[in-house]
């Protein structure tokens, strides 16, 4: 006789075990699983290198990496003036080479004019990057171009689901650029070396991705249109508009702590936040650009069938924060032992500075489902001066911090900042997508998770 606790044992089993094998058959799961292979070597391989990397360049080589990182993420967060993110869009393939063509035009015209920028106005450059001279110069230019012409080739992979490419292209960067920061370093290349080795990096991965790209578009070369290609700028043009000036924002709100810690505590205080900064953003990356790629895939394809987003939105966003609530505890406690014991004792300090950091990146880290479903219901208008609202507050806390008080408690309140904001955004983006969509049904969020 089987009782009736028994009964209900069974049935949660026999849900849960239906459960498990409708995530495994799942073709996100699929999809997430196989970048993330690729994602979790090329960050691993990193990790590995990092405490050799770290004996061979000293805080000050890394003050002047971050700086250019700073300067450079600036220019790349709108260098293809975010086209790319509308190569998801168009149903067509016809309508998507265009966009796409149109980004790279775009990363070729930013290139162009960051030169002039660097011809005309050599010691303003020189001052931002922390350092002079025609190779830094030179280097900032190629990794413009060589950056957007990577997020163009990303952007048509993800369209055409060559997930395992991305994976493999995360990988060869992982490999050429920490390789060669490390041969560099025994070289005694010093910061040329560190900023060398990670444009070549982004300049291989690009060239793995070209494999893929170069026969999909010439296949579709009888579709390239200029006529259409205005077009398609002009029905998009929200994306250079709101989310390109968003995402520049973005861009200068993360290096500005570089720049400014620079400014009021010098290079080697500025290349311990870069250094710890790096290495957290190491194991979160292993999440982040894979399920950045698959998420965004899905999602589009979700809207463009006229499903519900919610659903996704909340499981993503709730099960990111369950994946990194323990190791952020755990940096908070140890991480200045940790530093010292893995990097080498000059970079405790680092490890001071990183324990407040996680406080911001963990919520950062969580809110990569609202950065990436804003642009699918076109609310950039909203993110947009919500990110002039974050940029004013950071600015304010970096500026306020550096003026009286220690750098440890200026990126701590910095941190802080950010968390709040942080948190702030997903709930603009869970609104919005709410105000769309209407209430959630949380039976349909437990049992299938949107990942069918």
């Amino acid at each position: 006789m089987v009782s009736a606790a028994d009964f209900i044992r069974f049935a949660a089993l026999k849900r849960t075990r239906g459960l498990a094998v409708r995530v495994s058959r799942s073709a996100f799961v699929r999809n997430v699983t196989v970048v993330m292979t690729g994602t979790v070597a090329a960050q691993a391989i990193g990790f590995a290198l990092s405490p050799v990397i770290s004996r061979l360049y000293t805080p000050a080589d890394f003050g002047v990496f971050g700086s250019f990182g700073a300067i450079a993420g600036v220019i790349a967060a709108g260098a293809t003036l975010e086209y790319t993110q509308a190569v998801m869009l168009p149903k067509s393939r016809d309508d998507a080479v265009n966009v796409f063509l149109l980004a790279c035009l775009c990363a070729a015209s930013t290139g162009a004019l960051c030169l002039l920028c660097c011809a005309a106005a050599p010691g303003t450059m020189a001052r931002l990057l922390n350092a002079s001279g025609a190779w830094v110069f030179a280097l900032l230019v190629v990794a413009t171009i060589v950056s957007g012409l990577n997020q163009a080739f990303q952007a048509w992979c993800v369209r055409s689901k060559a997930f395992t490419h991305t994976s493999a292209s995360q990988v060869v960067r992982s490999v050429s650029s920490n390789g060669t920061q490390m041969c560099a370093g025994f070289l005694g290349a010093g910061a040329p070396g560190l900023i060398g080795a990670s444009v070549l990096g982004d300049g291989l991965a690009s060239a793995s991705l070209l494999r893929v790209v170069a026969p999909e578009v010439q296949a579709l070369r009888h579709a390239v249109s200029w006529t259409r290609m205005k077009q398609l700028a002009k029905e998009y043009r929200d994306f250079p508009q709101f989310l390109a000036t968003t995402n520049v924002l973005s861009a200068l709100s993360m290096g500005l702590p570089v720049l400014l810690l620079t400014k009021y505590y010098g290079l080697a205080v500025a290349g311990a936040y870069a250094f710890g900064e790096r290495i957290i953003s190491a194991p979160m990356g292993f999440v982040t650009r894979a399920l950045r790629q698959v998420l965004f895939q899905r999602a589009c394809e979700i809207h463009n069938e006229g499903g519900r987003l919610m659903p996704l939105f909340v499981k993503i966003t709730a099960g990111m924060f369950a994946i990194a609530v323990i190791p952020a505890l755990v940096l908070i406690i140890w991480a200045p032992a940790l530093f010292a014991w893995v990097f080498g004792p000059d970079w405790r300090f680092a490890g001071e500075l990183a324990r407040g950091l996680v406080i911001w990146l963990i919520f950062m880290f969580c809110n990569l489902p609202s950065v990436l479903f804003a642009r699918i219901i076109r609310i950039q208008n909203r993110t947009f001066v919500f990110d002039l609202a974050t940029l004013a507050g950071r600015s304010t806390t970096l500026v306020l911090g550096g003026m009286y008080l220690t750098a440890t408690r200026t990126v701590l309140a910095f941190a802080l900042v950010g968390a709040v904001l942080n948190v702030a955004f997903i709930i603009v983006v869970g609104r919005a997508l709410k105000a769309r969509e209407g209430g959630i049904d949380w039976g349909r969020v437990i049992s299938t998770a949107g990942l069918e």
